[in-house]
């Protein structure tokens, strides 16, 4: 009964949506007649969808492991500090609360043709890097990422390194343990739980990163910014939604499989 409301927000505002989106990847966007799986094959011949999905795989598979080693070491680095800990907890949350407009203004300060960096680059005798429009757009798309997530995701690792009794590691210590094998055999099992978690909370806030890119490059940004996200602004401006619901269905199993697979994972670490 405590469940009951609960489970019937889920199905009102999430499962029947969804499944309305999987009949509509079955039909015709403007006579809604049934076609079967041309939707599908339209959107995997679909050069721009292509481009979008692989964009989207590479960036999750850069940034998520990186995100999550540099957030886990930043946590146990202030988890050791006896003073000051709480002013840089802070001060690392605090891309967090920033607003979108103001990162893409800082943003737009640093990697101008004309910004801070280039200046930078400039005065030390180096030529200018076209960030935005080259090359170098995907490794700007990461560091926006890591930057206004590494905060979040550091003050979840350190609720984790909080809750493993210190006794263990006093214990270990009097056994002759370093603090590498402290925190091999100690500290990465007891967070296994909280590794899950961060990486799936993490997972989900890499498609978050489309503010940031549409705002600084907009709608057509250089092919290597080019996500998913953008895709879909795309088709629904052209109100193309036979596709855009086809696509939503393959991103949503993808998305379901890897959550599954990583769960899986854990379960055949976990005690």
């Amino acid at each position: 009964m405590f469940l009951l409301p609960d489970l019937a927000g889920v199905v009102i505002f999430a499962l029947l949506p969804f499944g309305e989106v999987v009949k509509k990847s079955f039909q015709n966007a403007v006579t809604s007649q049934w076609v079967g799986l041309k939707n599908y094959e339209e959107i995997f011949s679909n050069t721009a969808f292509r481009l979008a999905a692989s964009n989207t795989v590479r960036f999750t598979f850069t940034c998520i492991p990186l995100l999550v080693a540099l957030s886990l070491v930043l946590a146990a680095t202030l988890e050791k500090l006896r003073s000051g800990k709480n002013i840089l907890k802070s001060a690392f949350l605090l891309p967090v609360v920033v607003p979108a407009s103001s990162v893409v203004l800082v943003w737009k300060i640093l990697f101008h043709s004309n910004g801070l960096l280039n200046g930078f680059l400039n005065r030390i005798g180096l030529e200018k890097i076209n960030w935005m429009n080259s090359s170098a757009a995907f490794g700007v798309l990461v560091i926006s990422y890591l930057w206004k997530n590494i905060g979040y995701d550091m003050v979840l690792w350190m609720a984790g390194l909080s809750a493993i009794p210190k006794e263990i590691y006093e214990a270990a210590e009097v056994d002759g343990a370093g603090e590498w094998k402290c925190f091999l055999h100690i500290t990465i099992p007891n967070l296994l739980p909280s590794f899950y978690t961060i990486t799936v909370i993490s997972f989900l806030n890499s498609f978050k990163v489309f503010r940031e890119a549409w705002l600084v490059a907009g709608d057509y940004p250089y092919q290597s910014m080019y996500l998913l996200q953008h895709l879909y602004n795309n088709w629904f401006r052209e109100l193309s939604f036979d596709k855009i619901a086809a696509a939503a269905v393959v991103n949503a199993v993808v998305v379901f499989l890897l959550i599954l697979m990583l769960r899986r994972a854990w379960e055949k670490e976990g005690p």
